[in-house]
């Protein structure tokens, strides 16, 4: 049976456990075996730094276990989606892994972030309040994950009804 490691800021939801175990269910029903993070139990001694080395640890490993990563990637904190997750996409990519991803937005970067238009040099320029260049591909999540994962807009059920109908699930 396939496997798919469940990454998303989840992991901090008041109900984390909870909604572990809803979205293993889920994966259940489509034919695939959900690995959720907090299915690790870490050693209680562990504290600090060791605590955290231990848990990066034990997501990758079951990163590696995995066929599929499905993350979820709606933004967090934030107009971006959470750090770690983002890690474990390109860790999955870097894997060949199939990677998927969800998110509700389906705005532009550009619409997202509330940017507006310069002229530089005689060129036009998106730039965010603090003076960055904003992405303007059209694309709701920067270049790197919009080009490396499969991209669906929706929850994580819908998400996995894309990945149980498509090539990855076979």
């Amino acid at each position: 049976m396939k496997k798919i490691y469940l990454a998303g800021f989840d992991v901090f939801r008041p109900d984390a456990v909870e909604h572990g175990e809803y979205l293993k269910r889920l994966c259940e029903k489509v034919g695939f075996t959900g690995l959720y993070p907090l299915d690790n139990c870490a050693p209680p001694h562990l504290t600090g730094k060791a605590l955290a080395q231990w848990i990066c640890d034990a997501n990758l490993q079951l990163i590696r276990e995995a066929n599929i990563v499905m993350a979820n990637l709606n933004a967090f904190r934030g107009h971006e989606p959470d750090s770690g997750t983002v890690f474990e996409v390109g860790y999955g990519v870097a894997l060949g892994h199939a990677v998927w991803a969800y998110t509700d937005e389906i705005r532009s970067l550009v619409a997202q972030v509330g940017s507006h238009e310069e002229q530089e040099a005689g060129r036009r320029r998106i730039v965010d309040d603090q003076g960055f260049t904003v992405e303007d591909f059209g694309l709701s999540l920067n270049l790197m994950i919009a080009c490396t994962a499969n991209v669906v807009q929706g929850d994580a059920q819908t998400c996995l009804a894309q990945i149980a109908a498509s090539a990855d699930a076979g």
